[in-house]
């Protein structure tokens, strides 16, 4: 297992900022670094979303780790392993009766609402990764939202009474440990299938939005490098990046 290295901070802007300030000193750092903040005041999602997040309600870190040994076009892997790790942290404590899931690329679903957001920013040297930095909000202890984010929940919400932050965080970067040398010791593919195993919309057809208007489609697979490969009614099958296709969720 990778060394890993704590900063605990009562008051940041944006764990991921914090880390890519500590990478702009130019530095050597060594393992895995693990930034934790109480209160998050700018929390980032993806392309410049904004994470809401109650001061010591919720868990709001970053994650740097070094995956030289990931190709730059690889780079999603990185994504799965942070997906599936949340996901098995969370398995324990979501009522059965609910489904948790992963909503390509990286959010984690029970049913049709949000708990858990990331933002991976990544480094390359060449063909490879230099650095990775993975931003997650997880919503644990909060009840009430005032953003206008679209149904989020929380564990309390779903439970009705408060959890253990720090050990639902130690179960997901020890999860993300083991993941993370399954890429090393080169058992991608072992995650691959485990990612769509837990995936969101994973069967039948679902409602989707893209430049040319809603439509219909299934999942028809994700590649390695990310793209989300959705098949229409007429069998034929189209390709996205993230934010080039909207799943369209019925709010609750």
């Amino acid at each position: 297992m990778e060394q890993i290295s704590r900063i605990n901070l009562p008051r940041v802007d944006s764990t991921n900022n914090f880390v890519r300030d500590m990478l702009s000193f130019g530095d050597q750092i060594e393992g895995m670094t693990l930034v934790v903040a109480k209160t998050q005041t700018a929390g980032r999602g993806q392309t410049g979303n904004h994470w809401e997040s109650e001061a010591g309600k919720n868990l709001t870190f970053s994650l740097l780790c070094h995956p030289d040994f990931v190709l730059a076009s690889e780079q999603f892997i990185l994504s799965q392993c942070i997906a599936l790790s949340v996901w098995h942290a969370l398995i324990d404590y979501v009522p059965a009766e609910n489904a948790l899931t992963i909503k390509w690329p990286n959010d984690i679903y029970v049913d049709d609402r949000k708990i858990c957001g990331t933002l991976i920013e990544c480094d390359l040297q060449g063909k490879h990764i230099s650095n990775c930095i993975i931003g997650t909000g997880l919503n644990v202890n909060q009840t009430v939202f005032h953003s206008d984010a679209p149904n989020p929940v929380s564990l309390k919400q779903l439970t009705g009474k408060e959890h253990d932050r720090e050990a639902i965080l130690d179960s997901i970067v020890a999860h993300f440990q083991l993941l993370y040398e399954q890429v090393l010791g080169g058992h991608s593919a072992d995650i691959r299938k485990e990612y769509m195993q837990h995936l969101y919309r994973r069967e039948g057809f679902h409602t989707y939005r893209d430049v040319r208007g809603e439509f219909l489609a299934e999942i028809a697979d994700i590649e390695p490098t990310g793209h989300l490969l959705l098949r229409f009614e007429n069998g034929n099958v189209c390709r996205y990046e993230f934010k080039e296709v909207q799943f369209l969720i019925p709010h609750s």
